[in-house]
This record gives C-alpha cells, sequence and structure tokens, in this order.
C-alpha cells in the first residue's frame, strides 16, 4: 500500500511551548466559535495564486517591521513633514511591538489557528511559534499608519491600504486568528494616539506678527541723517548676496557711509556720528539722526550698543554670513530696511545688558554661551546645508561632545558643572540644547537652556535628547517624573548672576556672545551679570512682517 502524502515539515505549524495565561479561547467560548467561523470564510476565499503569493511575500517583507522601516525611509526622503511622519510611525511600531510580544502574547496569547486547510501556494515557509493574542503584525501595521497620519494625513491616506492589506494576509495564510488581528490593530492604532498626546507635533508656524510694539522712528525717504558702517568682508560666503553700497547708492543717496577697514574702531565711529563731525562728514556736519550697520551679527551688535547710547534708531542690512537678529526682526532683505527707513517705520526691542567684572558693558542682541554651544552651533551650520537641521544638530552634537570638558559654573548662587550653559534673549525654538529662533523680539526673558554634568550618564543623555529634538521636554511635560532625568534643563529669567572659575589652575574661560568670543582667566574668579532691558532699543523693521 503506498504511504499516506503528508504535509512538508517546513509548513506544518509548530506548537509552542507557552500558550499564554488567559487564552482566549478557553476564556471566552463566543470569541472562539467567532474566530472559527470568520476563519473558515477566509480559508474557503479563493483570490487566485498570483494574489496569494502576493500576500505571502507582503506577510513576509512585514516580518520584523522591516516594511515600515522601508517605508519610513521613503517618507524620510520626502522631506520634514516626511521625516516627522517617518519618526512618528516608527516610534508608534517600536511601541506597539513590544507591547504585543513582550506583554500581551504573554498575558493572552492562545494557541494559534491550522494551516492545513490552506493549499501549499497560501502557507509560509516557516510559521511563528509565538502565543497566538495579539497579532504582532497587525499591531505594527496599526500603529505606523497611525503614527503616519497623525502626522501626515495624506501619507497616512497612503499607507493605510499597505496596513490593512498586512492584517488580511495573517489571516490569509492562516497565521492568526480574527481577534488576533483585530486586537493587534487597536493595541497599534491606540498606542500611536497615546504617543501624540505624550509627545505633541511641533506646533505649525504661528501667525507672522511684528517683532515689537511699533516705535516712533524718523522717516529718512533720501537717506539724508543716516550714518551706515559697511562691513564689505561679511558675508563673503553668501551666493547672490545683495551689494549693500550698490543699494545704498541706489536707494539712499544721502546717507553718509563709511566702508569698515582693518584697524578702526567701530564704537568711535558711531560715536563721532552721533555728536556730528568724523572722517565721512568733516567737522561741520550734523549729528546722525540714526545709525546704520551692514554686516554679522557681532557688527550689529556693537552699532546696537552705540544707537541705545546716544539714544538713536537702529537700521540693520543683513550683509553678513549669519543674521540671526535681523532675521528675527522681519529684516530678511535689503529692500524691507529700506523700505522702513524711507517710511519711518520701526519697532521696540528688548536686548540684555552683559557685564563682566574688569571689561565695559555689552549690549547682547542673540545669545550668550558658555561651553560646547559656540562650538555646536558652528559645527550645526556648516553641516546644515548638506544634511538639513535636525541631521546636522545630531552630528555636530556628538563631534563635540566627543572632546569636551564640563565647565564649572555658579548660576546665582549655586554652583555646578555644565557641558553647555545657553541664555537667548527672548524666547527661541525648539526646546532642545541649540535652539535654532526666535519669533518675537519683546519677550522680556532669557531663555535658558543648560546640558548639566553631573547626572549620571550626562554625555550620552545629553547626545540622546539632542536626538529626540524637543520630543524630550514635550514628554516631560505631560509626565513630571520624567523632568529630573533630563540632562538639559530650561527655564526664563529676566537676570542672571554668574560666577566663573573656581579659582584654581584652570584652562582659559570663554564666554561668547553674538558671535564674539571673550577669554577669562580661568586662575581667577570672575563675576558676570546678563540683565534683559526691555524696550531698549529702537530698530528700523516693517510693522508688516509680509513686507520683510
Amino acid at each position: 500500500m503506498p504511504p499516506v502524502p503528508t504535509e512538508p515539515s517546513v509548513n506544518r505549524p509548530h506548537v509552542p511551548r507557552f500558550t499564554g495565561l488567559v487564552k482566549p479561547h478557553e476564556a471566552f467560548p463566543a470569541n472562539a466559535r467567532l474566530d472559527r467561523r470568520m476563519n473558515d470564510r477566509t480559508n474557503r476565499r479563493q483570490l487566485g495564486p498570483r494574489t496569494d503569493a502576493a500576500l505571502v511575500r507582503l506577510t513576509t517583507a512585514a516580518n520584523h517591521s522591516v516594511l515600515w522601516m522601508g517605508l519610513g525611509a521613503g517618507l524620510a526622503a520626502t522631506g520634514a513633514r516626511g521625516r516627522r511622519a517617518a519618526v512618528r510611525g516608527l516610534c508608534s511600531v517600536a511601541a506597539a511591538s513590544a507591547a504585543a510580544n513582550l506583554l500581551g502574547k504573554v498575558v493572552f496569547g492562545g494557541d494559534r489557528p491550522s494551516a492545513a486547510p490552506l493549499p501549499l501556494v497560501r502557507r509560509l515557509r516557516r510559521y511563528p511559534t509565538t502565543p497566538s493574542f495579539p497579532s504582532g503584525h497587525s499591531a505594527t501595521a496599526g500603529a505606523f499608519a497611525a503614527g503616519v497620519a497623525l502626522e501626515w494625513p495624506a501619507a497616512g491616506l497612503v499607507v493605510a491600504p499597505v496596513a490593512g492589506a498586512v492584517m488580511y494576509s495573517r489571516l490569509h495564510v492562516g497565521a492568526h486568528w480574527f481577534s488576533d488581528v483585530i486586537g493587534g490593530a487597536a493595541l497599534g492604532v491606540g498606542l500611536a494616539v497615546l504617543g501624540r498626546w505624550l509627545v505633541p507635533s511641533p506646533p505649525g508656524p504661528e501667525p507672522d506678527v511684528p517683532a515689537g510694539p511699533p516705535a516712533d522712528v524718523p522717516a529718512l525717504p533720501d537717506g539724508e541723517g543716516l550714518f551706515v558702517v559697511v562691513n564689505t568682508s561679511a558675508g563673503s560666503g553668501r551666493i547672490l548676496k545683495e551689494d549693500p553700497l550698490e543699494v545704498l547708492r541706489r536707494d539712499l543717496p544721502k546717507a553718509r557711509v563709511h566702508v569698515l577697514r582693518e584697524g578702526d574702531d567701530l564704537p568711535a565711529l558711531f560715536e563721532e556720528a552721533a555728536r556730528g563731525g568724523g572722517s565721512d562728514g568733516g567737522d561741520g556736519a550734523r549729528p546722525a539722526l540714526a545709525l546704520g550697520i551692514s554686516g554679522g551679527d557681532g557688527t550689529v551688535a556693537t552699532a546696537a550698543a552705540a544707537a541705545r547710547e546716544h539714544g538713536l534708531a537702529l537700521v540693520v542690512l543683513p550683509g553678513g554670513t549669519l543674521n540671526h537678529f535681523a532675521k528675527a526682526a522681519d529684516l530678511t532683505s535689503m529692500s524691507a530696511t529700506v523700505a522702513a527707513v524711507r517710511d519711518g517705520t520701526g519697532v521696540s526691542v528688548d536686548v540684555a545688558e552683559l557685564r563682566v567684572e574688569g571689561h565695559d558693558p555689552m549690549t547682547v542682541l542673540n545669545t550668550f554661551s558658555l561651553g560646547i554651544y559656540p562650538e555646536l552651533v558652528s559645527q550645526r551650520e556648516r553641516a546644515e546645508k548638506r544634511l538639513g537641521k535636525w541631521p546636522a544638530t545630531v552630528w555636530a552634537t556628538s563631534r563635540v561632545l566627543r572632546s569636551a570638558a564640563p565647565l564649572r559654573v555658579s548660576v546665582d548662587g549655586a554652583v555646578g558643572h555644565y557641558w553647555s550653559f545657553f541664555a537667548g534673549v527672548n524666547r527661541y525654538v525648539p526646546q532642545n540644547l541649540a535652539p535654532v529662533e526666535r519669533v518675537r523680539l519683546d519677550d522680556g526673558v532669557l531663555d535658558v537652556r543648560t546640558g548639566r554634568a553631573e547626572k549620571r550618564y550626562s554625555r550620552v543623555r545629553l547626545f540622546l535628547e539632542t536626538v529626540a529634538g524637543g520630543a524630550a521636554s514635550s514628554l516631560a511635560q505631560r509626565v513630571r517624573p520624567l523632568g529630573r532625568h533630563l540632562a538639559v534643563d530650561s527655564w526664563t529669567a529676566p537676570g542672571l548672576v554668574l560666577r566663573l572659575g573656581d579659582g584654581a589652575p584652570h584652562d582659559p574661560v570663554i564666554l561668547a556672545h553674538d558671535g564674539e568670543t571673550l577669554e577669562l582667566d580661568g586662575d581667577r574668579v570672575t563675576d558676570a551679570t546678563l540683565t534683559m532691558v526691555r524696550g531698549a532699543l529702537r530698530v528700523y523693521a516693517p510693522t508688516d512682517p509680509a513686507a520683510g
């Protein structure tokens, strides 16, 4: 008698050694009857050999979330919104996979259905041996589709049919019961929604508003009464840069213009212009009605200090490589500045005053920092055009932290050790160690961000929080106990009192402000104060931000 053919062992499901604690089919007979009825219908459904083979390939591609990682990479390549959708989708996948496999299958579990009724073309080469409920494939499919849709609904609509097909494929190949698939999908979608609550999406662009309240500035239609210093070497690396000298000659022909030369004393030039006279106007020249500068953030800060001292409005022509202040003031082009000067429109903005023992007071327009922050920003901006902001920040942080040494600083009387200490003039975004920009210039507070070195594994934690962007601080706001575990601390204050050094032999302390640096003797204790001064500076700027 010929032998009876049997299933190839490769297609026969193995009986798992552990099948969960609750075992839904034993605990809930009604659920078992529903599952058997639904799976019988699926088993009888004939879609054709090609579709059968395609579903087997699809369900295999979703093993270990390989399919979702591939789709995430494709989404990330589409731009910033795609990257956000991919990150949320894949983080949701990680949470759903852990919940389904480490918790769900242990608590519930149960035996898987038999693949014996299925034709060979519908069977997997190797069936899973883990408990059945919930379906891990369905959990990760639901998590990825929901996570993507929460960040980018249109992309979610594209991903949803793929996720649905993966869920159905688990029934079609006989790997799961109907309730396994439904339970897994609900788990994945639920965790994606919970993740959105714990770590909200970054806010969309805020309404474009003026940088500060309107200020009374004189209208100078042809530039008469304006004294401008032009740093022609600033922004030399910028492509398609407007020539400030050409703009001034064409649009403000009566402005007095001084081209900065090596060895020039910039504060003295503004002093002469404000009092009348000087090399550009002769001894009989009238006092300037406004002071102007074309250059980077460092020279703009010097001009701002002179404008404050003499009670004059400041004109900023964004001619430097970095013009953070000009951008925050809605002066994104020289034509915007020219229009404001001609029309006499301006805003009042805050500044900070920095006093360091043994040095004259300094006006700070953008940032004050110690530790790794200046080098981090320099490295990030070098790589930003090639990599994008977030990847460049991650790359720069890893590079700078490798060789960093913590700095001992007393902040308002409390001594601490810091990898980085940052104070921004007005509130900055995003909420991480290296914020990028401001919306307004009249918040009246210092935005302080510190990377503390006392905490265990602080170097690694600081890097991981930088990788997470603002998500870590958002999560800590929702789950308060997490806040004490973060390496980055943040708060706002009207002023700071700092003490640098401890009197022992030490490397020089580098203090940075607005792109300029001040080297302090590390062998002695130095006191420094940083204080906000509200509405201290009038700046020519459009009162309609869209005009900037």
